[in-house]
């Protein structure tokens, strides 16, 4: 049986500034690549792993490269604290520490056939992005795919050429920002503002969701009248985490296990029980 708490050692391939506090970190499995499941994935979207180093500890955090991709995984880190300022201060080629993944992803399964709105904020776009590249690679699986992206800053908005690329795959991307600056020459406001540029099927649509609490609960008061019930609403919490498989109890929030539970919950499971 394999140990839950061992941790593989990757390397740090590629660095990618994203903003001011955020670098995108490829790593790689030292002599291999990654394992996939039965369904050919390395990991499902929305799942997190845990990186870190001994001595430092670990950080929860949601891959965004594809599920498909067994010889690297990509992670974006927000310098936070002890470990992210940690891992910030890394060059290409050092070492780090990797468990996962764990918990329970996006359901993959219910969502084929349907109109999928994908609404993120801030950093939380990592989740978001490994769906995005699953859907891509299953494009006739499924009906229209927006995302509907915030942030604070133009400089804080991440992963602007991987969007790009989305675009290119038939992947609608409606940004916004809060503080534009002289070259912003898009839209200004919060997410929920960006609903209405949608056009799904409202019979036959689900939305998923990645950022701040209080933007999951306003734009879940804005999905509702267009026909996407709670049920039909993805919700991919962020917790502080340390054993990631139940046992520290450190991602309770109400009666659920981030790690265990989700970190993905229908919307109704979990509201009201934000950071």
């Amino acid at each position: 049986m394999d140990n839950i708490y061992e941790p593989q050692i990757v390397k740090i391939t590629k660095i990618e500034e994203q903003s001011p506090t955020v670098k995108v970190f490829r790593l790689e499995k030292i002599g291999g690549k990654f394992k996939k499941g039965e369904e050919g994935l390395v990991f499902r979207p929305g799942q997190f792993v845990l990186v870190g180093q001994i001595g430092y500890g670990e950080s929860p955090l949601g891959p965004l490269s594809s599920p498909y991709e067994n010889k690297y995984i990509e992670i974006a880190v927000r310098k936070t604290g002890t470990v992210t300022n940690y891992l910030h201060s890394l060059k290409e080629g050092d070492e780090v520490t990797l468990r996962g993944p764990y918990g329970n992803g996006f359901p993959l399964d219910f969502m084929e056939g349907k109109d999928i709105v994908c609404a993120t904020g801030g950093c939380g776009i990592p989740p978001i992005s490994a769906l995005v590249e699953y859907i891509i690679k299953n494009k006739e699986k499924f009906g229209r795919v927006y995302v509907l992206y915030g942030a604070r800053t133009p400089e804080e908005l991440l992963m602007k050429e991987k969007m790009e690329d989305w675009k290119k795959d038939g992947i609608k991307i409606i940004l916004t920002i809060d503080k534009p600056d002289k070259n912003w020459k898009g839209q200004v406001g919060f997410v929920t503002d960006l609903v209405k540029e949608i056009d799904i099927d409202e019979a036959n649509a689900v939305a998923t969701m990645c950022g701040p609490g209080p933007m999951m609960g306003a734009l879940e008061k804005v999905l509702r009248p267009l026909g996407i019930s709670d049920r039909r609403i993805f919700v991919s919490m962020e917790r502080k985490m340390q054993c990631g498989v139940g046992k520290c109890q450190h991602c309770t929030t109400g009666k659920k296990y981030v790690c265990l539970d989700g970190p993905v919950f229908n919307y109704d499971e979990i509201e009201n029980n934000w950071d």
